[in-house]
């Protein structure tokens, strides 16, 4: 189903995940960390995979909306959820370029053009990032220690949407590729892809977009507060800010860092963050951290490989489970497809 070199990406993912999990273990004490798990409330877990499934849910709206938003109107939504939801299987390809998948199964379900959908997966990225950096900037204001980075991400990303809404400055830049010798041959691919981007990144569709991010990743962070609260940390409305907080901040670390679902980066910062403003110790954080990623991350893996799996027929373009009039003109199927050449 994978090409060799997306493979190969994805056995570095999982032997950078096994090399985090032993490390949080050794910095833990695996004796405390299994004596932890032992007394955790383990009935919690239906409530933090439901929120972890309200986070999905409505970010899986948020990428039908822009689908139709650039054109791609003809699939139902049950058929673009589960093209969202199956692109979660490549999540530990660095910096989730795995997740690109999504616009060549689009282009065998629905034979569009993968320029044009190619911005409702980038500027899904995008908003993510943009609704953790308002988020973790609100926990700025208690925990201003934490202000630059929260603030400079959000406003490097409030400035390239701006800028990208100034067209006749797009324009003149694609237009000057033109004359450049390894450039030329593909600006006219740029000029669809920047489009259909300021498209998504109108003030309406970034209100719709950046109101669903903030609320599902809220959620997320509310999965957070359970997981603390079900290792016996007191804690109110208090804790659960920290929680929130703590889970956008580490989630923006770990995109920033590029590495396979942010592996590293975001555990090293959750557990710090843990001790440094829930007082916790080394055990109770990095139990702690190991839950909430298992919930989140790990659990976002095994739904779409979950996915893929049940509508293989699908995801492979050979019609099984899907209606024959949208699989009509199907290209060639995903298994000759390279997600990491030019489209």
């Amino acid at each position: 189903m994978f090409n060799g070199n997306l493979r190969r990406k994805l056995v570095i993912g999982f032997g950078l995940a096994l090399a985090v999990f032993v490390g949080l273990i050794f910095y833990g004490d695996a004796r405390e960390m299994g004596r932890l798990l032992h007394n955790f409330q383990w009935s919690l877990v239906p409530a933090i995979l439901g929120l972890t499934l309200v986070n999905y849910f409505l970010r899986g709206i948020r990428f039908h909306y822009y689908l139709g938003q650039i054109g791609l109107k003809q699939i139902s939504f049950w058929t673009s959820f589960r093209v969202f939801i199956g692109g979660f299987a490549l999540t530990l390809t660095p910096g989730k370029v795995g997740e690109l998948v999504r616009v060549l199964w689009l282009k065998n379900l629905a034979n569009a053009d993968p320029i044009k959908l190619a911005p409702s997966t980038i500027v899904d990225r995008i908003i993510d990032g943009m609704a953790l950096a308002l988020l973790a900037t609100l926990g700025v204001l208690a925990y201003p220690q934490y202000w630059t980075v929260a603030v400079s991400i959000l406003a490097l990303i409030t400035a390239g949407i701006a800028l990208l809404q100034i067209r006749p400055l797009a324009l003149a830049l694609l237009n000057g590729g033109e004359h450049l010798p390894l450039v030329s041959r593909f600006v006219h691919h740029l000029h669809t892809l920047y489009e259909n981007t300021r498209v998504l990144l109108s003030f309406k569709n970034l209100l719709v977009g950046l109101g669903l991010g903030l609320v599902s990743w809220s959620a997320e962070g509310l999965a957070f507060y359970l997981v603390l609260r079900g290792l016996g940390i007191n804690g109110g409305i208090d804790l659960a800010a920290i929680a929130v907080f703590i889970l956008a901040l580490g989630s923006i670390l770990g995109g920033v860092s590029s590495l396979p679902g942010g592996l590293g980066a975001a555990e090293v910062t959750m557990t710090g963050m843990l001790q440094a403003l829930a007082h916790l110790p080394e055990n109770s954080a990095a139990t702690a951290t190991l839950l909430i990623r298992f919930c989140t991350l790990w659990f976002a893996i095994l739904l779409g490989v979950l996915t893929i799996a049940i509508w293989r027929g699908m995801f492979l373009g050979t019609g099984q489970g899907e209606p024959k009039e949208d699989m009509a003109s199907t290209t060639a199927p995903l298994r000759h497809l390279n997600p990491d050449e030019g489209w």
